[in-house]
């Protein structure tokens, strides 16, 4: 269970979200701005068999990397992103909304002739009904940090050194977060510090990591194949998940089978929190991470922190679009829902 050998209590994971408050993560990622466009069904068009919308309003959020940082900041901790932007409007107005949440953007770089990664999505539905999803198109321009810009983020590293002790890489494929990170990023929160990674595509090329947080689908790439839901194969593709990134832990998201925890002595299932009718899956890996690394920060054990994780992730995804949660709200899941505690299966290898 614990490194105490007890298992975790409410009381105790109440106590770790408090010790959250101004713990500053360290973040290199990949950001991207999420817009929603929202209107009212009108009328099939006459042009085509497609459904017109009266337009209602706009929002942008962060996404991606962006998303993750939002979450610590909400949880009342300090990001410190590092990553790029591009000099258009939706770059701005991410940019704007990150200050306006209390977020550092000294580490975010402003790119000339690039368009920021932007995934919109139009939503519909009645005027009093909730808005769905009828169809996202994304921005996307993958481009290689230059060696300028390489050697900007570094120097802000530089300034950043010995502040946090916990480091997020959120790489989301679009250029800003490279395997070559780990070791600048690893000496700016010093040898006892922790290095997380959550990537989507190339997970198995950042060595040296502390601990990642991949969802079943890109554990199962990393793999090769499928992950049973036997204990006994579970433990298994664990282990070597464990060895193939060389890391100390790993969590990995399950959907509505809750979370996987791996160490070197053990596993441990952790059931979903709440219901497994979700509402909106967008985003809830930023915010696990987010959660996890700032619980980390705060002096928790890796359970304790997926514990959080699977908390927060079960609240994140009971809301619509790309959201975010308060303290109060994981402080109230806690002390309302026993069964993540109650429920967990442990096995040693």
């Amino acid at each position: 269970m614990s490194e105490s050998g007890k298992a975790p209590t409410a009381d105790r994971l109440l106590e770790l979200s408090w010790a959250m408050a101004d713990q500053p993560i360290l973040m290199p990622v990949d950001l991207v701005a999420d817009r929603f466009l929202s209107g009212r069904p009108k009328r099939i068009s006459r042009e085509a068999p497609v459904l017109i919308l009266s337009y209602e309003g706009e929002t942008l959020t962060p996404g991606g990397g962006a998303n993750a940082a939002a979450n610590v900041a909400a949880l009342g901790g300090q990001p410190l992103p590092l990553g790029v932007v591009g000099d258009d409007e939706n770059g701005r107005r991410l940019l704007e909304v990150l200050a306006e949440a209390g977020i550092a953007t000294e580490g975010i770089l402003t790119r000339p002739d690039y368009r920021t990664p932007t995934k919109t999505r139009i939503l519909g539905g009645g005027h009093h009904s909730i808005k769905q999803q009828i169809v996202r198109f994304d921005i996307e321009e993958k481009q290689d940090l230059s060696d300028d810009e390489v050697a900007a983020l570094g120097e802000q590293l530089r300034r950043w050194q010995g502040k946090a002790s916990v480091a997020v890489l959120s790489d989301y494929g679009y250029g800003a977060v490279h395997p070559k990170l780990v070791n600048p990023v690893r000496q700016a929160v010093g040898s006892t510090g922790i290095v997380l990674c959550d990537s989507r595509y190339r997970l198995a090329e950042f060595a040296g990591l502390d601990g990642a947080t991949p969802n079943e689908e890109e554990a199962e790439a990393l793999l090769g194949g499928p992950i049973s839901d036997s204990q006994e194969q579970l433990k298994s593709a664990g282990t070597r998940l464990l060895e193939l990134l060389g890391a100390r832990f790993l969590l990995i998201t399950r959907g509505s089978f809750g979370m996987c925890l791996f160490e070197a002595d053990g596993m441990v299932q952790i059931p979903v929190h709440g219901t497994d009718q979700v509402a909106d899956v967008t985003g809830a890996g930023d915010t696990v991470i987010g959660a996890f690394a700032l619980a980390l920060a705060a002096g928790s054990t890796p359970l304790e922190a997926a514990l959080l994780a699977n908390f927060a992730g079960g609240i994140v995804v009971m809301k619509r679009g790309t959201a975010t949660l308060s303290r109060r709200e994981l402080e109230l899941a806690i002390t309302s829902d026993p069964r993540p505690l109650s429920a967990m299966k442990w096995a040693r290898y």
